[in-house]
C-alpha cells in the first residue's frame, strides 16, 4: 500500500539536505523523506539526476510528492525534472516555503495522514509562523485540573499544566500536532493551531506553564481528552 505523501528536499548542499531530512524524520518517523543535495562529486550545486532519482523514488512509494528547494537554481532544477516527468508531474508539487521550517511542518502533517494539498499548505504556512507573537505562552493560564467545559455552541475547553520540565520543545510539539491531526476536530492551544508543530513550539511553553485547549468539531471531546492525557503524561520525559 502506497503512502499518501512523501517529501523530497532539494538543496545545494548534500549535508544540509541530509541534515534537514534527519531533523524532520525525528518528528515524523513514518514519512518518506528523501534528500537530493549537492553534486555527485560532493561540490555545492544541484544535480538533475539526483533530483530526478529522488522524485521518481518518492512517486513509486507515495500517491503524491511535495518538493522543497533551498535557492533559486534548485527551483529551476526541480522545474526541469517536472517537465521530463510529464504526466507523473501532476502528482508532484513544489512548495514556496522556507527549507527547514517548511520541511518539518510538512512532514508532521504528512505523518498525520494529510493530503498533498494539506501538506503543501503546512509547508507554505511555515514562512509566516514566526512573525508576530502568535499567542500567549500560557504561563498565566488557568490552573491545573480545571474541568472540561462545553459551551452551548459545542466548543470544548480545558486547561492543563505542562508537566515535563523542557515543555513543548520539538519532540513533544510534534507528538501533539500529530495527535491532533488524527481527530475530526479543530483544536487550538493558547489560541494557536494545535496541528501546527511550529506554532506549538513558538508558544515557548515550559514546564509549569498552563495551556488552554479549545476544540470544535465532531470529535472535539475526544481530541481534548487525548491532548490532556499526553500533556499530563509528560511525553515520557518525567
Amino acid at each position: 500500500m502506497k503512502a499518501r505523501v512523501a517529501l523530497v528536499l532539494v538543496s545545494h548542499s548534500q549535508r544540509l539536505a541530509q541534515g534537514t531530512v534527519e531533523l524532520a524524520q525525528q518528528m515524523a518517523p513514518q514519512v518518506l523523506l528523501l534528500a537530493a543535495g549537492g553534486m555527485d562529486d560532493g561540490a555545492l550545486g544541484t544535480s538533475f539526476d539526483r533530483v530526478y532519482g529522488a522524485v521518481s523514488e518518492a512517486l513509486a512509494a507515495a500517491d503524491g510528492v511535495v518538493v522543497l528547494a533551498d535557492l533559486g537554481s534548485a527551483i529551476l532544477t526541480v522545474e526541469s525534472v517536472l517537465e521530463v516527468l510529464a504526466d507523473d508531474a501532476q502528482h508532484v508539487v513544489l512548495a514556496d516555503a522556507p527549507f527547514v521550517e517548511g520541511a518539518v511542518a510538512a512532514a508532521v502533517t504528512a505523518h498525520g495522514g494529510g493530503t498533498i494539498e494539506q501538506v503543501l499548505a503546512s509547508a507554505e504556512h511555515a514562512g509566516s509562523t514566526f512573525v508576530g507573537s502568535g499567542g500567549e505562552s500560557g504561563q498565566n493560564a488557568a490552573g491545573d485540573g480545571a474541568p472540561e467545559r462545553t459551551a452551548a455552541d459545542g466548543v470544548v475547553e480545558r486547561t492543563v499544566v505542562v508537566r515535563n520540565p523542557m515543555g513543548l520543545h520539538a519532540r513533544p510539539a510534534a507528538v501533539l500536532a500529530r495527535l491532533i491531526a488524527g481527530f475530526d476536530a479543530t483544536v487550538t492551544v493558547n489560541g494557536v493551531n494545535g496541528a501546527s508543530v511550529l506554532e506549538l513550539m513558538k508558544l515557548g511553553a515550559t514546564g509549569g506553564a498552563g495551556l488552554v485547549l479549545t476544540a470544535t468539531g465532531p470529535q472535539a471531546q475526544e481530541a481534548v481528552a487525548a491532548v490532556v492525557e499526553a500533556i499530563e503524561g509528560g511525553f515520557g520525559e518525567l
